[in-house]
């Protein structure tokens, strides 16, 4: 039984041992958080990686697809481009191809979204009263993707269940791993 297995493992573990395991287990945790970090410098992104969520973008991307970004201030905004933006109020950012840009006197750029799989464009998504996104709603500008990986990101979502399951069993592993 797995869970008796766990417990003799632990008991069998000296104190110096187990100190080892949680330390290891810290180390793998701050290592992640570093590369996000790392990779939010070199991209120019709050996220350079996001799960597609919706269908919304098909057959450009489908649901769980893991699209990479960079979100370089001085690179144009262009029409056709997939960007991913925040709306005020929203937790949650969008994934949509830009479907025209208004360029004011001034040089400022506003523009406006529309999913590929949308009947309509986005003015429905943007706060109220507002038109048109600008340069600062943008979280990134998608750049490359992999088909379906962010699929588990969703599992976890809509069955935290799974998702603490999924934690158990990789905390689990870390602490019973010798090696």
């Amino acid at each position: 039984m797995l869970s008796l297995d766990f417990l003799d493992d632990v008991r069998r573990m000296n104190k110096r041992q187990l100190y080892y395991q949680v330390l290891n287990f810290g180390m793998i945790v701050s290592s992640a958080l570093m590369i996000w970090k790392g990779l939010m410098v070199v991209t120019g992104s709050e996220s350079p990686i996001v799960v597609v969520l919706s269908g919304s973008m098909e057959p450009a991307f489908h649901r769980g697809d893991l699209l990479f970004l960079t979100n370089r201030i001085e690179d144009p905004i262009r029409v056709g481009e997939i960007v991913v933006f925040r709306i005020e109020g929203r937790e949650i950012p969008i994934v949509h191809r830009v479907l025209k840009i208004h360029e004011k006197q001034n040089g400022d750029i506003k523009f406006l979204t529309k999913g590929d799989n949308n009947a309509v464009d986005d003015r429905g998504l943007y706060k109220q009263g507002q038109h048109w996104l600008e340069k600062k709603d943008v979280v990134g500008r998608a750049r490359g993707f992999v088909p379906y990986i962010g699929i588990v990101t969703i599992l976890m979502n809509d069955y935290p269940k799974f998702k603490y399951a999924v934690l158990f069993l990789l905390g689990l592993f870390v602490l019973v791993h010798r090696e």
